[in-house]
């Protein structure tokens, strides 16, 4: 299969980000900034679709000063009008409350899920405010190992690079003016100190791109992606509703 031009696919995004917007009736687009590559090619897609109505929010949770630099610098590369809300004192009440209620606060998952679904509930309130779609920033590879948080990074209103993988979206990110730095970072959600994408799901980017794109993979790869997928399904259907007879 030819593969396509990332100038291709940026017309394709950029058409279709318009199209949604228009069937909600809303005026442009907010986006969470990162300081990683998804989120800036994502907010590069949504200021050519909406140049005088997209927002970046970069959304600090007791987050790496790298990461906040990084965002910094991707929103000034690309001309992003943004806003920055830090969340420190927040998820630190959010957490006091979950000790003073009796549960106990030291999950390390459980505390990291929160920090995305804080960020969420953060990009919602401007997208409320300003009559705006939230545009997520999640792709192919990640969304199919359920490499994501429900409700988190995951509840959005589109998902315009839902359908490429990690290696296709660095591509596109290079073609939209996104810095090569950021490019080239190595992933990570930040979701404590010193972790990475890769680490976190086992597997390399390299290797789950070439499974999703050609079905070539070694088989103790093949079982670990599958079993991923299979265990994550629950993130990407929507809620279940039983059937009642009437």
């Amino acid at each position: 299969m030819p593969q396509r031009s990332p100038r291709e696919v940026s017309e394709r995004l950029i058409a279709w980000l318009r199209e949604r917007a228009g069937e909600a009736g809303a005026l442009g687009a907010v986006v969470g900034i990162s300081g990683g590559v998804d989120s800036a090619a994502v907010a590069a897609l949504c200021l050519r679709a909406f140049p005088e109505t997209t927002l970046g929010v970069i959304i600090p949770c007791h987050s790496d000063p790298r990461d906040i630099e990084d965002a910094e610098a991707a929103c000034a590369a690309l001309g992003l009008p943004h806003t920055t809300v830090v969340l420190d004192a927040t998820f630190d009440a959010l957490t006091a409350a979950l000790r003073d209620g009796g549960q106990p606060a030291d999950h390390r998952m459980a505390l990291a899920n929160l920090r995305p679904r804080l960020r969420m509930s953060t990009l919602y309130y401007f997208a409320n405010r300003l009559n705006r779609l939230v545009v997520g920033t999640g792709n192919r590879s990640e969304a199919y190992v359920g490499y994501f948080t429900k409700h988190g990074d995951g509840g959005v209103d589109v998902q315009p690079i839902g359908g490429l993988v990690k290696s296709e979206v660095r591509g596109l990110a290079a073609y939209l003016g996104v810095p090569q730095a950021i490019v080239d970072r190595t992933p990570s959600a930040g979701l404590w100190p010193g972790q990475t994408d890769e680490d976190e799901m086992g597997l390399t980017y390299a290797a789950l791109d070439a499974y999703l794109l050609t079905g070539a993979a070694a088989a103790a790869i093949r079982t670990r992606i599958e079993r991923m997928h299979a265990a994550s399904e629950h993130k990407r259907r929507p809620p279940p509703i039983p059937e009642i007879p009437r």
